[in-house]
């Protein structure tokens, strides 16, 4: 029985709720659930039949949080706990059904959103899937994931061990994107790339909910769309989380989930054998959508996609974050500094491009190392996907590996040795591809020789799975001034492919122009004219060609009609005023402050802020004209999701250097500046995750509030004994999981009867301002409006 047989003929049903279950048969709530798994493998043995019983095709292994960050174990002992749970999960699932390895998340962001090494996060999971594998698991579920860096970490660990069906869920917010600003359509694109062979969402929604989130996935979709939604959303009763929505309402929402294209179906937090058996009964009358492989040309980042067929006209790639004649951008690289890098990203995603070509060749340096480093920069400051462009295979795969998204490679060859070098690298990691008809001979001299060659290799590159829709040919563009018939040649070439091919096209404008006067008007010119035959992409200075206007002079210059030139670059080589140019204003230096907390400028904000007391500014003045200023512009763009997760953290470790560096001389100076109030921070008792507690405790430090943070797992004994001794004028309490939010209950309870006054602040991704209103007290959504509420209710 395989899953993929399954889905080609019905609805795969998955299981239901463990967490939630286990609780209820006696689980203690502050238990390790995997090491309670294993004392108590009778219960979780009897859990299992019974969603068997009720007509579960797939049963999950408890091993949702048996890596090794989260059990706190060594390497060894990591494996032998995966396979003794799969075990388990093997014998109550006999022959009759399939057993999905379960992996989740570690409880820390990936980098580049945060500290935990890529590698080291691919090797965790490696440990568990080898633990799976070794224990008979048939496929594997990856799920609950709020970061894709993570998920694309897991998803590569199985992929290098295993080729077993496997699925990746992401877990959603209210606004429909994770806890790191990634929405379904990016994610789907990313996955299905990467290698998953079943891709969607579970948990935090309930059923409803979730057809909204795959709502309009199924067309882009190459694989079976998942869905695990909750029982609802919780509930507070008696002091237990719960969820209250009965089998028949869970179910009935099955048939909204298949019209959307959901192929697999299950549930998650607060669902029993009786919700699947009400699924299970719900789908005897409902026939999937069938899974075929759509043809779609999209690349994404961690937080946005392209659809290079979204759009009539011409899509510009900026070219700028090239070293090539920038000497200020070649000095940052030499030195592995990215601000340059950063803000011609930002430059040019406000004139207009929609992708950004990423080049850092440059002699001397360690490409390799350079080129991860300025995609790790531009993967948390712009939402653009990127193109890798390299003529090191070394250098692509590093990048392929690491970027969080479907990337697009410039460029593939038809050279025999780039075309073996570069090939598996593309068939692993499934990025968008650049196609140049190059041979071992070189640049073929007209458009016949270009389409032979290009005809050729769309026949080999697809008979290695890589479709037409996965291309982008380059027709190559050369200098009209060394070729009078190459602008010709690219037209031919570039009409060829729209019209017989159905193919997209992208070139690099700025080489049509090299040796010219006036190479704007050329540039523009020549666009036009690209565009006509069908041209869909440009690799281009989106403000310069903006400003610039096409020319009868230019036309007929790239049509050939103009020989040598003599025309053209006589009318463009008059003699002309030219007005001085004078420089820009710089800002002044509490305004490249403000701008560098703002841009998260990390590499530069210690030296600006020593500029600015060089030149006489004190530092109370940085500190409450520059720092505190833009810290809450920060605040605000994050709030009307003008930015997101990953910046907003940026900019606040930015702001983090920036005080410890101004620190000092503010206490030399005398300056006896107070805190506005000092917060506990902890994440209540059996819960491990601490990712949003960390953020927020960030973010009150850099608004000038006093942080004690007491880490996670606190027991309500130990939150009250430091509220005694600390005396704070705020405590934080915070949980990610239903079955731990009950914990802030009891620890306000035994606050108030010790009679501390303290006011208290709860926040997390299951919480909400109805259960915070039910304690008494104050509800944050996130680290900005904590530091709203705090402002407000601190006196």
């Amino acid at each position: 029985m395989k899953a993929e047989n399954i889905i080609k003929k019905r609805v795969l049903l998955l299981d239901g709720a463990l967490g939630t279950n286990l609780y209820e048969r006696g689980m203690p709530h502050n238990a390790v659930p995997e090491d309670w798994c294993l004392k108590n493998s009778k219960i979780l043995e009897s859990l299992q039949r019974d969603y068997v019983k009720a007509g579960s095709d797939v049963i999950y292994t408890a091993t949702f949080g048996a890596n090794r960050i989260k059990l706190n174990r060594t390497k060894n002992n990591v494996v032998l706990i995966n396979r003794k749970l799969a075990q388990i999960s093997r014998k109550a699932a006999g022959n009759r059904v399939l057993v999905a390895g379960d992996i989740g998340p570690t409880g820390r962001f990936i980098k580049p959103f945060g500290d935990l090494d890529f590698e080291d996060a691919v090797d965790l999971f490696k440990e568990q899937v080898k633990g799976l594998l070794l224990g008979g698991v048939d496929i594997f579920a990856i799920e609950t994931m709020i970061d894709i860096q993570e998920a694309r970490a897991a998803l590569l660990a199985v992929r290098e061990l295993s080729d077993k069906f496997t699925m990746v869920t992401m877990s959603y917010e209210k606004d429909g994107r994770t806890l790191n600003g990634t929405d379904p359509l990016s994610a789907l694109i990313t996955l299905q790339s990467l290698g998953a062979d079943a891709v969607g969402s579970n948990c935090s929604r309930g059923p409803y909910e979730m057809t909204k989130i795959l709502s309009g996935l199924k067309r882009y979709s190459k694989v079976p769309l998942v869905a695990k939604p909750n029982a609802g959303l919780p509930k507070i009763k008696e002091g237990r989380a719960v969820f209250d929505m009965t089998e028949s309402n869970f179910a009935r929402y099955a048939k909204d989930l298949v019209l959307e294209g959901v192929n697999i179906i299950g549930g998650c937090c607060g669902t029993k054998p009786a919700h699947i058996a009400a699924l299970k009964k719900q789908l005897r009358y409902l026939k999937p959508k069938k899974v075929s492989p759509v043809s779609c040309s999209i690349i994404s980042s961690a937080r946005g996609y392209l659809d290079l067929n979204s759009s009539k006209d011409v899509i510009f790639i900026g070219e700028k974050i090239n070293p090539t004649g920038k000497k200020l951008l070649q000095s940052e690289i030499r030195r592995y500094k990215f601000s340059r890098v950063k803000s011609l990203a930002k430059e040019q995603e406000y004139s207009g491009a929609k992708a950004l070509d990423v080049n850092i060749s440059l002699a001397g340096i360690d490409e390799k190392k350079a080129m991860l480093s300025a995609m790790s920069e531009l993967s948390v400051s712009t939402n653009l996907p990127l193109a890798i462009d390299s003529s090191s295979t070394h250098v692509i795969e590093a990048a392929l590996r690491f970027y969080p998204g479907r990337a697009l490679v410039n460029s593939l060859t038809a050279e025999p040795k780039k075309m073996k070098e570069l090939m598996p690298v593309i068939k692993k990691y499934g990025p968008m591809v650049i196609f140049l008809p190059v041979t071992a001979k070189g640049i073929p001299d007209n458009f016949q020789e270009r389409k032979k060659v290009i005809d050729k290799n769309l026949k080999m590159l697809n008979s290695c799975g890589i479709l037409k829709a996965d291309i982008v040919i380059d027709p190559i563009t050369l200098a009209v001034s060394c070729n009078m018939s190459s602008a010709v040649n690219t037209l031919k070439t570039i009409a060829y492919c729209k019209s017989k091919l159905n193919m997209s096209t992208v070139i690099g404008l700025s080489n049509i122009s090299f040796g010219l006067p006036k190479r704007d008007i050329v540039n523009k010119t020549f666009l036009d004219m690209a565009k006509s035959r069908g041209l869909k992409l440009a690799i281009l200075d989106p403000a310069r060609i903006n400003s610039s206007r096409p020319s009868r002079h230019a036309k007929d210059l790239l049509l050939g009609q103009d020989k040598n030139g003599i025309k053209f670059i006589k009318y463009y080589s008059k003699k002309e005023h030219r007005p001085v140019l004078v420089k820009a204003d710089i800002l002044n230096p509490k305004d490249n402050i403000g701008s560098a907390i703002i841009d998260a400028d990390r590499d530069n904000i210690k030296d600006l802020i020593n500029n600015a007391l060089n030149s006489g500014i004190s530092a109370s003045s940085i500190m409450n004209e520059a720092l505190i200023p833009a810290i809450t512009k920060v605040g605000e763009l994050f709030e009307k999701k003008a930015i997101f997760l990953p910046q907003l953290i940026a900019s606040s470790e930015t702001m983090k250097k920036a005080v410890s560096q101004i620190t000092p001389v503010l206490k030399k100076d005398g300056f006896k500046g107070k805190s506005k109030a000092l917060v506990i921070m902890a994440t209540v008792e059996g819960d491990i995750h601490d990712i949003g507690k960390n953020i927020v405790s960030l973010i009150l430090s850099n608004h000038g509030f006093e942080v004690i943070d007491l880490g996670k797992d606190v027991t309500a004994q130990s939150i009250i004994k430091a509220a005694r001794e600390y005396q704070p004028d705020v405590v934080g309490l915070s949980a990610l999981m239903t079955t731990t939010m009950v914990n802030m209950k009891r620890v306000i309870e035994l606050a108030v009867s010790e009679g501390l006054n303290c006011k208290f602040l709860i926040g997390g991704a299951v919480v909400d301002e109805a259960y915070a209103d039910s304690l008494g007290v104050n509800y944050a959504k996130d680290g900005i409006d904590a530091v709203k509420i705090i402002n407000r209710i601190v006196v």
